[in-house]
């Protein structure tokens, strides 16, 4: 039975409970989901799945305290290999820098120990020169600071310590805040000032003050240390000859060589951690009574921060309107906001509806040679499609 029947079957026995007098002079309440919708979601999902360009997901969608969830596939292609259930960790690769490293960054703001419009070298000086001196934490946290997009894998090199080397030595492309690209340098160097600021490296942080508050008991990295292996969903095949399967180890090679804890990758969690998450940035950055974001720290990490003359809009982490805001589809409007992760994984929220969905996956087995960027683009149709009363404006000429 899925959440969202036995939703239905707790409704209806409540009702039961109060007799005639409790529901049967009341009309029912417009449903926030329109279930007649769900098939066309599994469809999606399943295609994907038929055509081996993922082995498995789990899917959530929820609004107005109604909820879609459903796990598909398996660990792997083979038939043998264990289905996924919702309980499944995966590999989040850069939702971590929307859920780990750039709410730990507003929570230092929000402590006065940092300043968000203060030059980088203020908080890491050994990375002044070079052009770098007016990036701020803010182009950081916009990925407007003009910096390449990654690390070089080569020469070989390993730790924080030569991230941070090289993070510092990269050369800006165009001045800070004149132009957005899309690098995990910024939230490497993000990770950093975390734990600079806050002397805790960032895995602890966000730990401390956002996972354990909102009880994401299965969030967090370095998995094998919290999980055993096999609730962990298996990512790609490496290393050629004498070649392994990642499994509960980070995909992301850089954060891999970062011995698994970056701002830019790293963090592993369940769909329902994911769905704690969101309902508390829906609430405004608390949930259950206790608050773990200001409602100041979610409308700077969910609305335009960017910068009007900037191409893309994004906010102090969420992405809102750039090439990579896929998951909003064709119906969730700008305003909408969200991030995916290489591994195959979606958060995308409409405050506006009061919606979000999530899609977890291992989208990189057993190869990376496949991908599943147009599933994105459906799964926001789709569930647009699927709230109820949800009518599309189309922008007026000329806009954005």
């Amino acid at each position: 039975m899925s959440v969202f029947a036995r939703s239905l079957t707790m409704i209806a026995s409540f009702c039961a409970a109060l007799g005639t007098a409790g529901c049967a002079h009341q009309a029912p309440p417009a449903a926030p989901l329109d279930a007649t919708r769900f098939a066309s979601i599994d469809q999606a999902i399943e295609q994907v799945i038929g055509e081996r360009r993922m082995p498995g997901a789990v899917f959530h969608l929820e609004r107005g305290g109604m909820v879609y969830q459903k796990a598909f596939g398996r660990y792997s292609y083979e038939e043998q290999a264990a289905k996924v259930a919702p309980s499944t960790v995966f590999d989040a690769a850069s939702l971590t820098k929307v859920v780990a490293t750039a709410p730990s960054v507003l929570l230092l703001a929000e402590d006065g120990r940092l300043a968000l419009d203060a030059p980088l070298v203020r908080y890491i000086p050994e990375c002044g020169g070079g052009g770098r001196d007016p990036i701020t934490v803010r182009h950081l946290l916009t990925h407007t600071s003009g910096l390449p997009a990654g690390l070089p894998a080569l020469p070989a090199w390993q730790g924080r310590q030569k991230a941070l080397e090289l993070a510092c030595s990269r050369v800006p492309t165009h001045s800070p805040g004149l132009t957005f690209r899309y690098s995990d340098v910024n939230y490497i160097l993000l990770g950093e000032l975390v734990q600079r600021v806050s002397g805790k490296p960032l895995d602890r942080f966000a730990h401390e003050r956002i996972f354990a508050p909102l009880k994401m008991r299965d969030s967090g990295f370095l998995p094998l240390s919290i999980f055993a292996v096999d609730r962990v969903a298996p990512t790609q095949r490496i290393g050629g000859d004498a070649w392994r399967m990642l499994q509960g180890e980070v995909h992301d090679p850089t954060a891999r060589r970062m011995d698994g804890v970056a701002g830019s990758a790293g963090m592993f969690t369940t769909v329902a951690d994911l769905a704690r998450y969101a309902r508390m940035l829906l609430a405004g950055g608390e949930l259950d009574g206790v608050r773990v974001l200001s409602a100041e720290s979610v409308r700077l990490m969910t609305t335009p921060q960017s910068g009007a003359h900037i191409g893309a809009m994004r906010g102090m982490g969420m992405d809102i309107d750039s090439p990579f805001a896929r998951p909003r589809g064709k119906l969730f409007p700008v305003g909408s906001y969200g991030h995916t992760g290489f591994t195959g994984c979606i958060l995308w929220v409409d405050p506006t509806s009061g919606t979000f969905y999530l899609l977890l996956s291992n989208r990189v087995y057993p190869d990376d040679k496949q991908n599943i960027l147009d599933l994105y683009g459906r799964l926001g149709t789709l569930s647009a499609e699927a709230v109820s009363g949800f009518e599309f404006v189309p922008p007026a000429a000329g806009a954005r």
